[in-house]
């Protein structure tokens, strides 16, 4: 979900499947596309020496790779006892129905309709399956169900569309909304000063092994792409296609209907706020 091309913030080599921490593995699902980068990014998560493991977002409804998943926790030791879901999007959902019924497992998300099983997820709630611990985040703004999930034992936090390994994620208009999407980021930047995040475990794209420096960076992109986009339509661009094709004439043009949501996005904030 990509609106821009390159990230400062130490990106960690290639994607590729395996192990990414000391708890966190990624099995990349073969569904890559200007929109999901390399691919959706599955993370296995378990305590070293449990038998017990968490994925968060099976993916797409791609049997091939859910049963790859499966494989991965397996070869390493691990059943999968629970599936958790960072948003709806079908890049990182589609799959969660069928990979319950593989695995037996329960999914937990925050959207009601995404759920299986009476257990939802809010901000603050403790996952400890297996010895693990995995704290829940709020960071709305990509969609308005959007989680992180914070892994103090690797300093490393799991999120989503929210902050990607390569390139700036877009705010998904009118679900999402750039007010709270820039809430969300000042509340992962609080995780990288007051609780020693170190590493960015993205839903699509490499590690970041920055994280402080990567969320500074969105910070700083988000305030350059609204301050284009109040400058746009003070010198007439009104309509958010035209805006586009003013502000975003660096992003390729096959994202441009993404860029637009965005752009939707940054109106709306902007005349909230009484800017235009």
């Amino acid at each position: 979900m990509t609106d821009a091309a390159a990230l400062p913030g130490q990106p960690r080599g290639g994607v590729l499947s395996g192990p990414a921490t000391a708890r966190a593995v990624n099995v990349l699902a073969p569904n890559a596309s200007p929109m999901t980068l390399d691919g959706t990014n599955t993370w296995i998560v378990s305590e070293p020496d449990s038998e017990l493991a968490v994925v968060i977002d099976p993916g797409p409804l791609d049997e091939i790779h859910l049963q790859a998943v499966i494989a991965t926790a397996e070869k390493a030791g691990k059943r999968v006892a629970l599936t958790l879901l960072t948003h709806g999007h079908p890049d990182h959902a589609a799959g969660a129905v069928r990979f319950a019924e593989l695995t037996r497992t329960k999914v937990r998300a925050l959207d009601p309709a995404l759920r299986l099983g009476d257990e939802g997820l809010a901000a603050g709630d403790l996952i400890t399956t297996g010895g693990l611990e995995l704290r829940v985040v709020s960071t709305p703004g990509h969609t308005a169900d959007s989680l992180s999930f914070h892994l103090p034992a690797d300093r490393a936090v799991l999120t989503g569309d929210t902050i990607l390994g390569r390139g700036t994620t877009i705010v998904a208009h009118p679900d999402g909304r750039l007010g709270d999407y820039l809430h969300s980021l000042r509340r992962l930047r609080s995780l990288t000063v007051d609780d020693g995040v170190r590493t960015v475990l993205p839903g699509h794209g490499p590690v970041l092994d920055d994280a402080q420096g990567a969320v500074e960076f969105y910070l700083a992109h988000r305030a350059s792409r609204l301050a284009q986009v109040e400058t746009a339509v003070e010198a007439g661009h009104v309509t958010p296609a035209d805006v586009v094709a003013h502000v975003y004439s660096d992003v390729d043009r096959s994202l441009w209907p993404a860029a637009e949501l965005s752009v939707r996005a940054q109106l709306e904030y902007l005349r909230e706020h009484g800017l235009i």
